[in-house]
């Protein structure tokens, strides 16, 4: 809430000393500040006027502006963390109820994936054929994708998956209205990304979208993903919640006293964490929501809402509220938890756990469509298609 003032005269405090007398300047103003900051004020002598002015002027700004200053940190979170695994978000069903696999298991799954690395990662024959005309060339290889070498492993013990709550390790059912919002979404998607049945011609090699009506998937810029428009990341990497990807799973976290800034490799995105602060109005939405933190002792809390209406998580929509909790294991890993709430698609609230593991890697600029000229081109190709359906 903005405070009206009638006007500020001078510079040396006078005018607040005269206007707000000791209990005032400090029981009246300092609502909401920490108890450090409220003791200070009270232990001023009454012939310090020039400090408690200023002290003053600190708990005004701080209402302006939404917020109280901010507590000190426990722990300092900042660093580069690895998050890629091969435990997937959601529990295989084989598992039932189990959050823990075997040491065998966890085994049999990192030996699966040094043998499929292995096959993908022959040498390609030179001499090779070229695909068929109107086939698929393929997109990304073996090269690009890095989901770790391991299942993620918390107290000493491997995990069959993220999600811990509910006890089955998958996300709830959506209710109706979500079923029915994500039913629209996969019928447009099967339009941006066209049909896969050759049969109908949607296969890549004709103009289809031109025997529907109104606006196409190539019509405009616009209708492309938000992904492939370098735009925000894909799986919620960036969240939140923030979820594995196949590749490109660093993240940076630079702490302040007043901010704490993570940056997602995939996609460059950057979440800024405002500590101590009051959400801004509902109608201000963003991609990646409105962030605020606050510490309960070593562990960092921040509760993310006013999402637009296509948040990062897949399914959920602008009324999804996101709490997340980041502290230092034993170990020095960094215990990243999650709990969604989003009464319009889920009837419960879900959630999970996986740790950050401590690299010296760097993070290195993520330069997606290096200018978006690929995005360019699939507007040409698909100028090309039309062009020739028309002859």
């Amino acid at each position: 809430m903005a405070l009206q003032w009638p006007e500020r005269k001078g510079v040396d405090g006078s005018w607040w000393l005269r206007n707000f007398p000791k209990e005032r300047a400090v029981s009246r103003y300092t609502m909401g500040a920490p108890a450090q900051m409220r003791q200070l004020s009270g232990q001023l002598s009454e012939g310090a006027a020039l400090q408690k002015a200023l002290i003053a002027l600190v708990l005004v700004q701080c209402l302006w502006l939404g917020s109280t200053p901010s507590a000190v940190a426990e722990v300092d979170l900042s660093g580069t963390y690895n998050i890629a695994t091969l435990t997937p978000v959601q529990r295989p069903e084989m598992y039932g109820e189990s959050l823990y696999l075997t040491k065998a298991q966890a085994q049999k799954m990192a030996d699966g994936f040094q043998q499929y690395a292995r096959q993908a990662n022959k040498v390609s024959d030179p001499n090779r054929q070229a695909p068929p005309e109107g086939g698929k060339v393929g997109g990304y290889n073996a090269f690009w994708i890095d989901r770790g070498e391991g299942a993620i492993a918390l107290d000493g013990r491997f995990r069959t998956s993220l999600i811990t709550t509910p006890s089955n390790g998958r996300i709830p059912p959506m209710n109706k209205t979500g079923a029915a919002r994500m039913a629209k979404i996969l019928a447009d998607w099967r339009i941006i990304w066209r049909d896969p049945d050759p049969s109908v011609g949607k296969d890549g090699s004709s103009a289809w979208w031109l025997e529907g009506n109104g606006l196409g998937p190539y019509d405009d810029l616009e209708q492309r993903p938000l992904a492939e428009r370098c735009i925000i990341g894909s799986r919620s990497t960036a969240g939140p919640p923030m979820l594995p990807n196949y590749y490109n799973n660093f993240k940076r976290i630079v702490q302040t006293k007043d901010h704490v800034m993570i940056l997602t490799e995939m996609n460059h995105d950057a979440r800024i964490v405002r500590m101590n602060a009051k959400h801004r109005q509902p109608g201000v939405q963003t991609w990646l929501g409105d962030s605020v933190g606050h510490w309960e002792g070593d562990t960092l809390v921040v509760q993310t809402k006013n999402f637009g209406t296509t948040p990062p998580l897949s399914g959920s929509d602008e009324n999804l509220v996101v709490v997340e909790r980041f502290s230092k294991t034993a170990t020095g890993e960094l215990k990243y938890q999650f709990e969604v709430t989003d009464p319009t698609v889920w009837d419960s609230t879900w959630g999970g756990e996986y740790p950050w593991i401590p690299s010296g890697d760097k993070v290195y600029e993520y330069a997606c469509h290096e200018g978006n000229y690929a995005l360019g081109n699939i507007m040409r190709g698909a100028r090309l298609l039309e062009r020739e359906a028309a002859r």
